[in-house]
């Protein structure tokens, strides 16, 4: 598999049609619907990726009565990846998509008719790990040449910043093979199919724990600074552009919700958040380890305002021309709207 095929990203630009609708319906089929909010508000479906890190604030803000102290009545929708939410977003599908703004400039760039307006995430969910079996030989990013690393998808975020470490490290990333491998990499680092993969929690504490090295923990302030420059807009929801006009009381009382749900996730009690999440994801799971891991990751990953940081968005930008992924110079500040959460 080669290291970046520009077919396989998350947007395929072929797009804005009919059929675009049904391919964002079936990006949601089979998903987890978490439990509505109580109130007798404005019902709104709002779809995102599945991923633990991700979730929070959203399921916070439901748990904890942000909606409905703001009059909405929000249906949480557990997408298959960032792009499928993206898909169900433009399709029609649902009324607002939180993704990784990986997601969001790719499709922006392909001409999806989306406008960001907030922000619920300031660094990316992912860290660069070795397989216990290669942890001695494999000791930092550029000597990744010559060997496997597992991605979630070509075109994904993992794979934009594992391309854009590999850059900044030196490293020939044609000698890099990247193999698709799905949001769950956790058993293939553990029994070496692959050799490095780009994972994010708990799987990262897992592998740890198994003998793996740790290349570049994108998670934690001090890599972040150190590989990135700095924050890195992760995490955030877009509305189709079209509907901004209609829904802007809407989206500032979506604004409002989630700014305290993410003051509330600095504040409330490790326990708490765990008790903030749907039961489906906490049945049978080591709610001790996603304790620990809220606790250690909080501070670091969630902003506590929802306003856009224009120049961790730009990073972004950089390093996903630098993969390859979004064309050199693109145009991306049309992609937000500040005026919602400023």
């Amino acid at each position: 598999m080669s290291c970046c095929d520009p077919h396989q990203a998350v947007w395929n630009g072929k797009d804005l049609h009919r059929r675009t609708v049904l391919k964002g319906a079936a990006a949601l089929a089979g998903t987890l619907a978490a439990p509505r909010a109580r109130a007798a508000g404005k019902p709104i479906k709002l779809a995102f990726c599945s991923q633990l890190l991700c979730i929070i604030p959203y399921e916070v803000a439901r748990a904890h009565s942000f909606y409905e102290k703001e009059g909405l009545d929000v249906e949480l929708v557990y997408a298959r990846g960032g792009g499928a939410a993206m898909q169900a977003l433009v399709g029609g599908a649902v009324d607002y998509g939180a993704t990784a703004l990986d997601v969001a400039l790719i499709a922006y760039s392909k001409h999806a008719p989306i406008r960001r307006f907030l922000s619920t995430g300031k660094l990316p969910l992912f860290a660069l790990v070795v397989a216990p079996q290669r942890a001695k030989t494999i000791t930092s990013v550029k000597s990744l040449e010559g060997h496997t690393v597992g991605v979630s998808g070509l075109g994904n975020a993992d794979h934009a910043l594992c391309l854009y470490l590999l850059h900044e490290a030196g490293a020939d990333a044609s000698r890099v093979q990247f193999a698709t491998m799905g949001p769950n990499l956790l058993e293939a680092l553990r029994q070496g199919q692959v050799d490095a993969g780009m994972v994010q929690e708990p799987a990262l504490t897992l592998i740890v724990k198994g003998g793996g090295r740790v290349l570049v923990n994108a998670m934690n302030v001090a890599d972040a600074r150190k590989y990135l420059g700095g924050n890195y807009e992760f995490m955030g929801v877009a509305v189709r552009t079209a509907e901004i006009a209609q829904r802007t009381d809407e989206m500032k009382a979506l604004a409002r919700a989630l700014s305290g749900a993410l003051q509330a996730v600095q504040t409330l009690s490790p326990d708490d958040l765990v008790k903030s999440l749907p039961p489906e994801m906490t049945t049978g799971a080591d709610t001790g380890a996603m304790r620990d891991i809220l606790a250690k990751y909080r501070a670091s990953l969630y902003p506590t305002t929802v306003r856009i940081d224009l120049a961790a968005a730009d990073r972004v930008a950089r390093a996903l021309e630098i993969a390859g992924l979004l064309p050199h110079g693109a145009k991306t500040s049309g992609l937000y709207d500040t005026a919602i959460a400023g």
